[in-house]
């Protein structure tokens, strides 16, 4: 933790969950209802947002593939600038800060800036969601270890070790992997995953908009298209899967 002037304000990079405000920390709740500026994600729920006062500016630096209101470099020295003019800043990330929300580097700029800073982890995307889809990421018959990476394509290609993602007793969780669906499940088969290894995408995770489409690795990238399936989705891929109809009691509840 840097040590800040008394001039000198703090920035509170908050995780915001996964979308439903009920899955909020109460120190999230806290810090929205205090703060003097609010910089928020694109994923970051409206009901996540219904806790910022009034009083209170709110500056949006969401990020949607090849649109960008900002990038990074600007988001990082805007909380910089802000946090030097004295305000209290919560900088809300969609999930968690520390999960492929790019709050390591945000916390970089702020240390080598001399901005006071916090950490307010939030429940991520994976845990989030596949809770409310029922679908456990480890279970003792089906999954010893869970791995989490990101589907982002590099030069239009998939770039992620494709053999670490197919081993037995495991599931993957992937974040930001729709658009790079087709590309993943054959790159998976083509490394050894079974055709028939079961898969699930959700869209809009824990939200009353929620939906789950299941199927395997030979015809999810069917079904999604034809479900009209849009971002923010997180893919769910491995045996655990199977789970989601005996376990689905988010549909069933509403």
């Amino acid at each position: 933790m840097q040590t800040s002037t008394p001039a000198t304000g703090r920035v509170y990079l908050v995780g915001a969950g996964p979308g439903d405000p009920e899955l909020l920390t109460l120190r999230a709740v806290r810090l929205l209802e205090k703060a003097d500026v609010v910089v928020y994600d694109n994923l970051v729920s409206p009901g996540v947002l219904d806790f910022v006062p009034a009083t209170a500016e709110r500056i949006y630096a969401g990020k949607r593939r090849n649109e960008h209101t900002l990038r990074q470099e600007q988001i990082n020295a805007l909380l910089v600038k802000l946090a030097l003019q004295g305000k209290q800043v919560v900088r809300l990330k969609g999930g968690d800060p520390f999960i492929f929300g790019r709050g390591g580097e945000e916390m970089q700029t702020l240390a080598g800036s001399g901005v006071d800073f916090e950490v307010v982890p939030g429940v991520t995307a994976a845990s989030g969601v596949s809770s409310y889809a029922g679908i456990p990421l480890t279970h003792r018959d089906y999954a010893q270890c869970c791995m989490f990476v990101t589907g982002h394509l590099k030069d239009g290609s998939a770039d992620l070790d494709w053999p670490s993602l197919v081993r037995l007793n495991q599931t993957v969780v992937i974040y930001m992997g729709l658009n790079g669906l087709p590309e993943i499940c054959q790159q998976l088969v083509a490394h050894g995953a079974l055709p028939s290894l079961p898969i699930a995408v959700v869209q809009d995770g824990s939200m009353k908009s929620q939906k789950v489409v299941t199927g395997t690795l030979a015809d999810m990238a069917q079904k999604v298209a034809q479900a009209g399936l849009k971002s923010p989705c997180l893919t769910i891929i491995g045996e655990v899967v199977k789970l989601h109809d005996e376990l689905d009691w988010f549909k069933a509840n509403a």
